[in-house]
């Protein structure tokens, strides 16, 4: 296309086109371009080269008798797309074939030069306290502009998968009552009720139960949640998930449903969907083969089940409830430093060592466990793990849960690999335990709520073996890291009284603590089931970041700290008397 005239499509405001659109068949265009200078390149006594950028990419444009143009300047830049000389061509660049000539320059605003290189040849190398403090320069990067582009793109693809079956988005409040029996709250005080505070949500959980009693049938939101836990790579204080409950549906109705707007959000960014349909694991397969929950699956070197070989043993390391092996291929060649390097991870992982021994030729083994073994226990060990030469075996034994996370933890350090390769492997996690651990009363305690539906086959065993109950529960994880969870709910109250009771829990405290919730299932409650996932962390992934802070326009620091406005901040007392509050000096 040659004509001057501006396209409808790209036409915008005070530029005809972005930067990173032009291509060879612009060739002959007048264009206007509006961003930033990127960089600036003498090339003779009036000449200059000028990378313009905007969210789009860079263009060259070739300035003749160029004025002072310094780094992040702001210009409006007139000129005719013309093909690059021959030799001069950038492959590596999207625009590389063309460049604008004829410019005619306006200088829109001034600059100071920023405090750290806005190109991402620094390799990410700046200090993240500065980049959080001058985020708002942070974010002309071409990385984080990338970012928050494909974070728009799976909010879009997410919305219109659920559109297309059948959910109505609806907002629930921010302002809620305190539910203090899940992870700790942000708390807001009333100013017409003085002493008396709201909650900011954890999640929409009650709201949307309550919209199925309404009648809603299938709901969703793209819901902003807060949650006062210690911050960490996939965690921070705010949040954002992909809420939803459907009424008359089974598990295999959610799971659906839920894969459908994953997987449309994957194609958005990808092209293509990684997969047609999303694969099933238990948590109990979970926990015996990949000693995790939420198993990254890209790779193999499963836990491997020894407890059988070692029931009669004499080797008193192996005179447990449980022995787990984990065979690393090839890696005999672990010099003794990393080994005691791994063996000491294991401690703060809560192991007491770390057992282990080499595989030579000829069936030999090289290693301080090796001598206790029995012959038969040894030749058995090395079948079950399918051992060859030039392998390293680790094993672990003692209580089951603790044997398992070690080498949970051990395989992850040894052959995860990097966020942003071996694919996307979705999976997910079902029949999850009901019950996990005992409270100070001795009570069990839910693994996911109270209001989570037993499985079907395990209701009977409630009162006499709660611990062997599975849950309608279950986790999406994708390449080693939890998504989100969710359950079929209970909707009959006694069922739901039945629980309360294996809790410890009264129908007089059942209703102090939770009646606001209960009393509209006294109407009619359908059979519903729901879900939420983490639309930061799902971002994260699709976008080869290790941490949700990059795919987050304006995130808090790992101590909670935002240093771009110095939040949190003392109020003042004026404040804090319209309140009713009180503060206390610092502990210390």
């Amino acid at each position: 296309m040659t004509s001057d005239a501006p396209r409808p499509d790209r036409a915008r405001g005070m530029r005809t086109d972005y930067c990173g659109d032009l291509r060879s068949f612009d060739i002959g265009r007048t264009v206007s371009l509006c961003g930033w200078v990127a960089r600036r390149r003498e090339h003779g006594e009036h000449l200059a080269f000028v990378d313009l950028r905007d969210r789009t990419g860079l263009l060259q444009c070739v300035v003749d008798g160029a004025a002072d143009l310094r780094n992040e300047y702001v210009l409006r830049i007139t000129g005719v797309v013309r093909a690059r000389p021959a030799g001069t061509m950038n492959a590596e660049l999207a625009t590389g074939d063309v460049e604008l000539g004829e410019c005619l320059v306006e200088v829109l605003n001034a600059a100071e030069p920023p405090m750290f290189p806005l190109v991402d040849r620094d390799g990410g190398t700046v200090d993240e306290m500065l980049r959080l403090k001058h985020r708002y320069l942070d974010l002309r990067r071409e990385r984080m502009q990338r970012n928050l582009r494909v974070r728009a793109r799976v909010n879009a693809a997410i919305r219109q998968s659920m559109d297309a079956q059948g959910f109505t988005e609806v907002e629930t409040p921010m302002l809620m009552p305190s539910t203090p029996e899940g992870a700790r709250e942000f708390v807001v005080p009333s100013r017409l009720s003085p002493g008396s505070f709201y909650a900011l949500p954890q999640s929409p959980q009650l709201f949307k139960q309550l919209l199925m009693v309404a009648g809603t049938d299938r709901y969703y939101q793209i819901a902003r949640c807060m949650r006062d836990e210690d911050l960490r790579a996939d965690r921070q204080f705010e949040f954002t998930q992909l809420d939803a409950e459907m009424s008359f549906v089974t598990q295999d109705d959610v799971l659906e449903c839920i894969s459908e707007s994953v997987l449309a959000a994957a194609a958005a960014i990808t092209g293509s969907r990684p997969t047609d349909t999303i694969a099933r694991m238990t948590w109990t397969q979970a926990m015996e083969e990949y000693g995790s929950d939420k198993p990254d699956v890209r790779f193999d070197m499963k836990l491997v089940e020894l407890t059988p070989i070692f029931a009669n043993t004499e080797a008193k390391v192996f005179q447990s409830t449980c022995v787990k092996g984990l065979r690393l291929p090839g890696g005999a060649d672990l010099t003794r430093n990393r080994i005691d390097q791994l063996t000491d991870m294991a401690k703060q992982w809560g192991a007491k060592g770390l057992a282990w021994f080499k595989v030579r030729e000829a069936g030999e083994v090289e290693g301080p466990v090796a001598k206790f073994m029995a012959a038969d226990e040894l030749a058995n060990v090395l079948s079950a793990m399918s051992a060859a030469p030039g392998d390293l075996l680790f094993f672990q034994s003692g209580e089951r849960d603790l044997a398992r996370s070690v080498l949970g933890a051990l395989r992850l350090e040894l052959g995860r690999p990097p966020i942003n390769e071996g694919g996307l492997s979705f999976l997910w996690i079902v029949e999850f335990p009901m019950f996990h651990g005992t409270s100070d009363a001795g009570r069990p305690i839910p693994a996911h709520h109270p209001f989570t539906h037993p499985h079907v086959d395990d209701v009977d065993k409630l009162e006499t073996d709660p611990f062997g109950v599975r849950a309608q529960a279950y986790d999406l994880t994708l390449n080693g890291w939890e998504l989100g969870s969710g359950s079929i709910r209970i909707h009959k109250p006694e069922l739901q009284q039945r629980i309360f009771s294996v809790l410890g829990i009264s129908p007089e405290e059942a209703q102090k603590r939770f009646g606001f919730f209960l009393n509209p299932f006294k109407f009619g409650a359908p059979p519903h089931g729901g879900f939420a996932y983490g639309i930061d962390r799902l971002v994260a992934l699709l976008a080869g970041e290790e941490n949700i802070r990059e795919v987050i326009a304006f995130p808090k620091t790992q101590s909670g700290l935002d240093p771009m406005t110095g939040s949190p901040t003392p109020i003042v007392e004026r404040h804090l008397t319209e309140l009713g509050l009180r503060t206390l000096p610092p502990k210390g």
